[in-house]
């Protein structure tokens, strides 16, 4: 029994460790992930993620009407539904820091993504591809728009909006959303997995650094 009762506690001291640094274990998983795909981008070889991806999602999944609800997902990460949303964010939300917070953490992910892709130079997939993409494949420039964005808006509503119901609604759109994006860069035909997957790892990084050191300096400017 005693040894019963030492290992329950050890389970879940365990536990409490993990919870208390659950952030931190994200953040590390989300490099090692974003690592560990760059190594296999570098080193010439199309990961077997991205072969059964396209097989899925290029060869087997295709219809009319899902194309048309892939296209609008897309979009959601266009430069002009973001502009918008900034509008919006700047109109509607209480003071002067969530418009240009969110402003800030979409230019400096912009800026990121375009920094990654010119240093990679993947080519895009040559399979058929349904709408007109120009530039380099790694990371997905809309993967890594769609995190950076809508997870800040993810993490403003967590930590910010009073009703229960309605913060939990946000969250789980725009989680949705930027899923669905993610998705809808492989199903195009534009990008492999992996750089959807590489984008969102690297955002996620991104997004852990902005809401430490960046959010807080315009917080200070309310």
């Amino acid at each position: 029994m005693p040894k019963n009762g030492q290992h329950k506690s050890a389970i879940s001291h365990a536990l409490r460790v993990v919870r208390e640094n659950r952030l931190l274990i994200l953040l590390v998983a989300a490099l090692i992930g974003f690592i560990y795909i760059l190594e296999e981008i570098l080193s010439g070889d199309i990961l077997e993620l991205d072969s059964a991806a396209y097989r899925f999602f290029v060869v087997f999944a295709r219809r009319p009407w899902l194309t048309t609800i892939m296209e609008g997902f897309s979009a959601l990460a266009s430069p002009v539904v973001l502009a918008v949303m900034l509008l919006v964010i700047a109109a509607f939300a209480p003071g002067r820091m969530p418009g240009r917070c969110a402003t800030a953490n979409l230019v400096l992910a912009v800026a990121l993504n375009f920094l990654l892709k010119t240093i990679v130079q993947r080519p895009r997939p040559d399979g058929f591809r349904l709408v007109a993409e120009s530039g380099y494949s790694f990371p997905s420039g809309h993967s890594m728009v769609s995190m950076a964005f809508y997870g800040l808006l993810v993490w403003m509503v967590w930590r910010y909006e009073k009703d229960r119901l309605l913060r939990v609604f946000l969250m789980i759109a725009f989680s949705l959303v930027i899923a669905m994006v993610g998705v809808s860069r492989i199903y195009l035909g534009v990008h492999y997995a992996s750089d959807v997957i590489a984008g969102f790892c690297v955002s996620l990084v991104w997004l852990m650094l902005y809401t430490r050191v960046f959010v807080p300096i315009f917080m200070r400017e309310e």
